[in-house]
């Protein structure tokens, strides 16, 4: 019975039995007008959820890791340098693919728990007078610190400092669940995949590209076979794949969208701010710490929380699932047994919530925390109480 339990990780996330569902088609001949069909809609509705009326939209079956390495070989060329701040596992990520394939990383480093330093980026794009730094690379949201980044005042930064530079996002774990504006932010490659925000299973990286980016594929030198934009473009022009593509979660994509759409992505943002309101305030309750480092960082998907000192964050995390059977994230890199992370993303309600909060708040009681049982759950209750008219309003 244990794996009925939701899950509160920052993903994959908990999959709605309507996209399960969804899911369960037969096999289809994917070079027919069928398919052609089912794979239009996801195209079209993926803009809508990039916030992108320009930028094309490239699926591969992938998790977000192969959409980031489709965004660099497409656009870049062995030796161009990037410019990427550390400040998490997830930007540190990216920079070891980037080293991997040749490139030349200027990497500015950050505590964990801060964001995107658009004033450090200003500062190494205006020294940059030559132009030898080719794109900038942005996580939007660190899953492992708890951190969103403005990515609206990196642009800002670039543009200040006059720079041609092309601006790459990782929004694995933001789109879908809070705002982004591809265009109205300038985002040139916009990466995300389907296993966070829509609800899916892990394995289709959705890559929203802009016609500046598009313009360099044909001078990059990069390798690429089975991430080339150009195959895919291609294929997708005529209603179909280069190669075989996943279809049963094309088709559970096509009602992820639905399932957005009718809920309205504005009520979206909202349910899940709301959810990440209560989760703050338990922690407040409990007399912990959240690893970002300010209000204005604060992630509406995941939380990390800083254990007292003395106590392992992965020993909680594991004594939560095996007590309980119920999953939450363990610290990654610097915080590795230093902090836990609670994901409230994706198909989440109060009550889910609310058992996530009463699970972990029993497993720190049996691990001798000093919290008070029950402390967190009625700060959370208290706010979804007092916000829970507006909620019903937002999803009238």
């Amino acid at each position: 019975m244990s794996d009925q339990n939701p899950v509160f990780i920052p993903g994959p996330t908990n999959i709605p039995d309507r996209l399960r569902r969804a899911m369960q088609v037969q096999t289809m001949d994917h070079r027919s007008p069928a398919f052609a069909g089912a794979l239009a809609p996801v195209l079209a509705g993926c803009k809508t959820v990039f916030g992108t009326s320009e930028a094309e939209i490239i699926t591969f079956p992938s998790s977000g890791t192969g959409g980031w390495e489709a965004a660099i070989t497409n656009t870049l060329s062995p030796g161009d340098k990037v410019l990427v701040a550390r400040y998490g596992m997830f930007s540190h990520r990216w920079i070891d693919m980037c080293q991997r394939h040749g490139l030349d990383v200027q990497i500015i480093d950050c505590p964990w728990g801060s964001g995107a330093p658009a004033d450090r980026f200003a500062d190494a794009l205006r020294a940059d007078t030559a132009h030898t730094i080719k794109a900038v690379l942005v996580t939007h949201n660190e899953t492992a610190t708890g951190v969103k980044s403005d990515i609206a005042a990196v642009r800002a930064a670039m543009d200040g400092a006059g720079h041609p530079a092309l601006l790459m996002v990782d929004c694995v774990s933001s789109l879908g669940s809070m705002p982004f504006e591809m265009d109205g932010w300038g985002v040139d490659i916009a990466v995300s995949g389907s296993q966070k925000g829509f609800m899916l299973a892990t394995g289709m990286a959705i890559v929203a590209v802009s016609p500046k980016a598009l313009a360099t594929m044909e001078g990059a030198t990069l390798p690429r076979t089975f991430f080339d934009f150009r195959d895919m473009m291609k294929a997708n022009a005529s209603g179909g794949f280069p190669y075989t593509p996943p279809l049963q979660l094309i088709f559970g994509m096509a009602e992820s969208l639905k399932m957005l759409f009718e809920e309205g992505l504005e009520n979206v943002y909202a349910r899940h701010t709301r959810l990440a309101e209560g989760v703050r305030a338990a922690v407040q309750a409990w007399g912990l710490e959240l690893v970002a480092q300010s209000p204005a960082l604060y992630s509406d998907t995941v939380s990390a929380i800083y254990v007292p000192e003395g106590f392992d964050s992965n020993a909680l995390v594991n004594h939560a699932f095996a007590t309980y059977g119920m999953s939450f994230g363990v610290g990654l890199g610097e915080m590795n047994g230093r902090a836990f992370r609670i994901g409230h993303l994706g198909s989440l309600t109060d009550a889910m919530v609310l058992s996530g909060l009463a699970t972990i708040e029993m497993a720190m009681a049996d691990l001798d925390y000093p919290i008070r049982l029950g402390s967190g759950v009625m700060a959370a209750q208290e706010h979804f109480r007092a916000t829970v008219k507006r909620a019903l309003t937002q999803a009238a």
